[in-house]
């Protein structure tokens, strides 16, 4: 049995030094492509605060949110063909963070410029990479996640602000145990089934999987919703864990149809993306995305699908808010681990791992 104790940056176990640092030399989801229009986005993120921004010929760029001459967040400025301009006295700036235009001087000084970071969109996400070292070359492309491109799913998706540490919603999302308590009248169902699944762990190099069999059940509120189940179903639930984000591929099948463990099965799908990025030791930001497969009436339930899960986010941020902010009270009382909280374990070991490398 492991015993854990609460640290001002999360929980660690009481064998370990306390490590406040993030892991680096990695891509973090900065933003939902959807989010960027003509207004500069800002946001802190490893403790970082940066400028999000889209030029009208449709380039991405991230620079760090100040201006060189006197500080104002470039955030608070405009965006124009060549870059961001600033609010303040239009210094303008290029993607690559060095100021081209000074209004009223022909001059620019040769060290007017911000720090600008690599940044790639694809798959309707924008990733950008932050290294152990300043300026450094990212070692990898950002993962791909090709289910927003298939046109097998519809998807659509949003951002939630989490004043808690981030891992506290790894250990959320890969115990699903919690479904049939906290997610009772969405996605959840039998609280005992749920408590009882047939799960199996593994973790191979950065990565823990999990699944979650759940054969002979009621299917929940959402499921029904969603798709014309004939009585009973076999459940299952799939996690992948990596740093950056987590993949869950949910869903059922009528029972005693398809094999409940086949990647070709049929039957109604609930594919989430969830990229947990840090905001400080403390806060979070969650860029989700939840896709499904409709048979019929398509637009109609894909949105149910979104308000549902909408919805269970809603019910998993008061839960993990209000439980960050008792750990805070209770600070130094142990707390004691039970089967369901394997996978979370591995994943912390994985992030501890990867601080101290």
């Amino acid at each position: 049995m492991t015993v854990r104790y609460f640290k001002n940056d999360g929980i660690r176990d009481s064998r370990e030094n306390s490590v406040s640092a993030y892991p680096l030399d990695m891509w973090y989801v900065v933003a939902l492509s959807k989010e960027l229009s003509s207004v500069p986005i800002a946001r802190m993120v490893l403790d970082k605060p940066i400028v999000i921004y889209r030029t009208p010929d449709g380039q991405v760029n991230v620079l760090e949110d100040r201006c060189c001459h006197r500080d104002l967040p470039l955030s608070s400025g405009t965006i124009e063909e060549q870059g961001i301009r600033c609010g303040y006295h239009g210094l303008l700036y290029d993607g690559s963070g060095k100021c081209i235009e000074v209004p009223g001087q022909k001059k620019v000084p040769s060290k007017a410029r911000v720090s600008s970071y690599h940044v790639k969109e694809q798959d309707a996400l924008v990733w950008v990479w932050f290294g152990a070292e300043e300026n450094s070359e990212p070692l990898s492309q950002p993962p791909r996640y090709e289910v927003h491109n298939n046109e097998a799913y519809v998807y659509g998706g949003d951002v939630y602000h989490y004043d808690a540490p981030y891992q506290l919603i790894h250990d959320n999302l890969l115990d699903l145990s919690h479904l049939g308590y906290v997610h009772l009248h969405t996605i959840g169902g039998d609280a005992k089934i749920h408590m009882n699944a047939e799960m199996n762990v593994t973790s191979e190099g950065e990565t823990v999987r999990v699944t979650r069999y759940m054969r002979n059940s009621n299917p929940p509120p959402t499921y029904l919703a969603a798709y014309p189940f004939k009585d009973k179903v076999d459940r299952w639930q799939e996690i992948e864990f990596c740093p950056s984000h987590l993949k869950i591929w949910t869903g059922a099948v009528d029972v005693n149809t398809d094999a409940v463990d086949d990647p070709n099965r049929g039957g109604f799908h609930m594919r989430g993306l969830h990229c947990v990025t840090p905001e400080s030791p403390t806060s979070s930001h969650y860029f989700w995305t939840i896709a499904t497969n409709p048979i019929d009436n398509v637009e109609g339930i894909k949105a149910k699908v979104i308000e549902q899960t909408a919805l269970t986010f809603d019910e998993d941020k008061v839960v993990i808010e209000a439980q960050y902010a008792n750990m805070k009270r209770f600070e130094g009382k142990p707390m004691i681990d039970i089967h369901v909280d394997v996978a979370a374990n591995k994943a912390r070991r994985i992030i501890e791992s990867m601080k101290s490398s």
